[in-house]
């Protein structure tokens, strides 16, 4: 945990959900990591702009 940063995603929960969803655990895992450091920079420009440490949906 950072204050006011996001560092990366829950990564188990994330397979947990792909493996309940019927996606095979190697496919998950390679798409996840692709998938969580877009994420994850684009939701820390989007603190950094706000400047409230908040992030918008």
């Amino acid at each position: 945990m950072l204050p006011g940063a996001v560092i990366g995603w829950d990564l188990n929960a994330a397979l947990g959900l792909a493996a309940a969803l019927g996606i095979p655990a190697l496919a998950a895992a390679g798409l996840l990591s692709i998938i969580e450091a877009v994420m994850v920079r684009k939701m820390n420009e989007q603190i950094t702009a706000n400047g409230s440490g908040a992030i918008s949906f």
